[in-house]
């Protein structure tokens, strides 16, 4: 009998719908149309794959409505929010929907007179990706992109938590004129998804958002049939605020970044290192404006923090701020005062003071609505504590001085980096992480080179 999951609203803890989760047969079947598939849309032109996304982006833009709103049931994401992940999204399509013809070869001098060296590009094969749920239209769509773009066919297993987003929009891409074997989605657990991928031979490339350790396990499982990998993995991202920042603007860049999606980014701010002689007064405005913002149902006109995904994740939110106010860490913000329906799961923007590096806050990514400050006394110290660490995704920092801000910028080992900008992020640059972040971009020209091997081709003269 077929296993189901009963996707739920974190919100509200109401059931939304029950899907039925793929079997192995099944998922192998889609696999193999896919490797079928592919032997025909990898000779189509760049323009007819060019065309094919831009009308998956206008189909999604027509139904833009409708898929905020299923991000925002399934994740618990303010609405606004959620339409601002699918304008993301179709930034993606557009942006790769001219890439795709711009997919160049070379030519090389060659080192004899009588040969000619000639470089070309070719799309990989098929392309298995696995998705988070933070972000479900986004992170599938980033993926899918550059690899239709290429040339590639392209399967998706999106978070069994936010399944629902995924399908609504590769059901958008078939009716933008998409084959079903093409582009296509399975709903599976994430373990048994890792292990099919990895194990067939048909998928010639992985590309993975989520956390390091799955990563780690995904890497050694591809090592068999040495697949071709992006990963995109976890971070806990810096903030260094110096002595001569724009005050207000850090903190309202600081209160964007780590607030957003409830502190549920990989990106978002976890270590606020403020100089000292700023601490108090940005702290206090800090922590006002944090209390300000106002949590609740995504789908309510004034929420602006949703909820936590689930339990799990927030029984380790709630055990971070406890391990560190336990450790002396004084807490600026208020609790929450409402009663929240059984089942989801809330907690208040909270800004935590007198962080030390002893407290688990400075080593564990929160992924939560939680902001860790801590102090610094020269500019080398700040670097250091940011890079303690063994993620290298994003950071951000805070400076008017040109000088501060390159030296920051060189010394720190950081991915994506953001001086004075609290939301670095846009289809036409790279996205990826250092260390143990990732391997690989997504993004820019760099986010299809991973959908495409380099061919060479060497010609001899002919009698």
């Amino acid at each position: 009998m077929s296993e189901k999951v009963i996707v739920t609203n974190p919100a509200t803890g109401d059931e939304i719908q029950e899907i039925t989760l793929d079997s192995n047969d099944q998922i192998n079947e889609k696999i193999n149309a896919a490797e079928q598939a592919f032997l025909s849309f990898k000779s189509t032109t760049a323009y007819h794959r060019a065309d094919l996304l831009e009308k998956w982006h206008a189909k999604i833009l027509e139904n833009k409505e409708r898929a905020a709103e299923i991000i925002t049931s399934e994740n618990g994401k303010p609405l606004a929010e959620a339409k601002g992940e699918i304008d993301s999204a179709l930034s993606y399509i557009k942006w790769y929907a001219e890439e795709a013809k711009r997919i160049y070869g070379r030519t090389v001098p060659a080192h004899v007179e009588d040969k000619r060296i000639i470089v070309t590009e070719a799309p990989i094969g098929v392309v298995a990706a696995i998705t988070p749920w933070n972000f479900p239209g986004s992170m599938m769509v980033r993926k899918a992109a550059p690899a239709l773009a290429a040339g590639c066919t392209f399967i998706v297993k999106p978070a069994l938590e936010t399944p629902l987003t995924t399908m609504y929009l590769i059901d958008l891409a078939y009716e933008a004129g998409f084959s079903k074997d093409v582009i296509q989605y399975v709903n599976t657990r994430g373990r048994n998804a890792g292990e099919l991928f990895s194990s067939h031979k048909a998928i010639k490339k992985i590309t993975f958002t989520g956390s390091t350790e799955v990563g780690k396990q995904l890497i050694r499982q591809g090592a068999d049939t040495v697949k071709s990998l992006t990963m995109e993995l976890g971070g806990h991202a810096p903030v260094i605020v110096c002595q001569d920042a724009d005050l207000d603007d850090a903190v309202q860049q600081t209160l964007m970044t780590k607030f957003r999606n409830a502190g549920q980014t990989c990106i978002c701010a976890n270590r606020v290192i403020v100089h000292e002689s700023i601490m108090d007064e940005f702290s206090r405005k800090l922590a006002q404006k944090a209390n300000e913002l106002v949590v609740g149902n995504g789908l309510k006109d004034d929420t602006m923090v949703g909820p936590i995904i689930n339990q799990s994740s927030y029984e380790k939110i709630h055990g971070q701020i406890k391990d560190a106010v336990e450790k002396g860490a004084t807490m600026l913000t208020k609790p929450l005062q409402d009663e929240k329906p059984e089942g989801s799961y809330f907690i208040a923007p909270t800004v935590l003071k007198d962080v030390t590096d002893d407290m688990n806050i400075m080593h564990e990514e929160t992924f939560g609505p939680v902001a860790p400050l801590t102090s610094f006394q020269s500019i080398d110290e700040a670097i250091a504590i940011a890079n303690n660490t063994e993620y290298g995704l994003a950071a951000y920092f805070f400076t008017n001085d040109y000088r501060t801000g390159i030296y920051i910028h060189d010394h720190l080992e950081y991915g994506i980096i953001g001086w004075n900008d609290g939301a670095p992020t846009a289809a036409q640059a790279p996205f990826g992480g250092m260390k143990e972040s990732g391997l690989g971009r997504e993004g820019g020209i760099e986010g299809i080179k991973p959908y495409l091997e380099t061919k060479y081709l060497s010609i001899g003269r002919t009698q």
